[in-house]
């Protein structure tokens, strides 16, 4: 799009986000959510600004049928999905579990590569085919919106798997995804997949949409959906925190923050508001027992952090330096500068300053001298250390492991 000074415009196109974090991502190891947790997480997903919340697999459980049913019943302004295989039961139930949802969609989903044809479904292509067939076709007396995953895509004979595609989309498919079931793709041939996928089975339709769903088991998720996005995807099934079977899902808050970071090369945008990325984060983690590693990307403890003294410094001057978003972007309340054997006299002086002392040079320079001394043997340095290195200087802290403390000798 031209503009009146004569520069170009890039007009941006929407991605879709599919947050399965109630579905795939109940599935990992200790992540499993009671009724009442589940549709309090739902609600914060809508706050968030998802687009999808896939809210269970109905069939698989009584427990998970109620759960679909809760969340259609309570999420009034997000699509709400209900996962089946494609079997005439499985559409069925899922459908039952859907009937109040304001905004439902079955997704329905058989694998596709040849090695699950021949040891998991011990079926035929031809009857993997006839089976998508039937499955899309029956939901599609149900819902409007019928998304069909074609299982192990990313394993799956690429002729084949446009067959089976396109013949979910002549029988009423919407949402075609496209997973990485087992994190076995890279970027560049996940790109070149759903262009072929795009090119062969979509063309020139705007009323399918390419969708894709990646598994972390190479540390890829993230990366081959943006790839995929760059191929013509405008749908990303993740998950918050990233988790999810074995090594996890995409990682919600990783895939939106790099096409909100970037918007120079992902000229893309979402619903999400960014600023309740790190309450839901900490709202999951809360649930399901455990939170995230420190050094996980936007919502970890470390991930607005600064130890060395270089960086410290940096921040302090112009948080740019080493700080590619603000805290506050994603709903983080502040960066933290964390004072350590590599900080710095501009991070210490800083922190004093909090503390409410105000130091010389020469004061501060002795103090740093101690400071280090400390901080070789201690891996975290607290406010009551460094206020003993100023009003007691000479008596000791413990080191980490140590009984005694300053307080005590002193």
């Amino acid at each position: 799009m031209n503009t009146e000074d004569g520069g170009w415009v890039v007009k941006s196109e929407r991605v879709r986000i599919f947050d399965t974090t109630l579905r795939d991502g109940e599935q990992s190891p200790g992540c499993s959510m009671n009724l009442k947790e589940k549709v309090h997480l739902a609600r914060k997903l809508q706050a968030l600004g998802v687009d999808v919340i896939e809210a269970g697999f109905p069939i698989a459980s009584d427990g998970d049928f109620a759960a679909v049913q809760a969340v259609a019943a309570e999420c009034r302004e997000v699509t709400v999905a209900a996962l089946c295989r494609t079997s005439e039961q499985d559409v069925r139930r899922a459908a039952d579990a859907l009937r109040g949802a304001v905004h439902p969609r079955i997704h329905t989903f058989v694998a596709t590569s040849d090695i699950h044809l021949e040891y998991k479904l011990r079926k035929t292509r031809a009857e993997v085919v006839e089976m998508t067939r039937q499955a899309v076709r029956l939901a599609r007396t149900f819902a409007r919106e019928v998304e069909f995953s074609a299982e192990d895509a990313t394993r799956s004979d690429v002729d084949y798997l446009c067959e089976v595609f396109a013949a979910a989309v002549t029988e009423g498919a919407t949402i075609l995804n496209v997973p990485d079931t087992v994190g076995y793709t890279l970027p560049a041939e996940f790109s070149q997949l759903v262009r072929t996928v795009r090119e062969r089975v979509v063309r020139d339709r705007d009323d399918v949409t390419i969708s894709v769903h990646c598994h972390n088991d190479l540390g890829l998720a993230v990366a081959n959906s943006l790839a995929a996005i760059e191929a013509g995807a405008r749908q990303i099934e993740c998950t918050v925190n990233g988790i999810g079977e074995r090594a996890g899902n995409a990682s919600l808050e990783e895939v939106v923050m790099a096409m909100n970071v970037r918007v120079d090369r992902l000229p893309f945008e979402t619903g999400i508001d960014t600023r309740e990325i790190y309450s839901t984060s900490q709202m999951l983690s809360q649930i399901i027992g455990f939170g995230v590693q420190p050094n996980k990307a936007i919502v970890g403890r470390n991930a607005f952090a600064h130890e060395a003294g270089i960086h410290q410094h940096g921040v302090i001057s112009n948080p740019l330096c080493y700080e590619i978003m603000t805290p506050e972007s994603v709903g983080v309340p502040a960066n933290e500068l964390v004072l350590g054997k590599h900080s710095g006299r501009h991070a210490l002086a800083l922190r004093y300053q909090e503390l409410g002392y105000a130091l010389t040079a020469a004061e501060l320079d002795a103090v740093y001298h101690r400071f280090t001394e400390v901080a070789d043997r201690k891996k975290r340095i607290y406010d009551q250390d460094l206020i003993s290195l100023i009003v007691a200087p000479e008596a000791p802290i413990a080191a980490d492991g140590e009984q005694w403390t300053r307080s005590a000798a002193a």
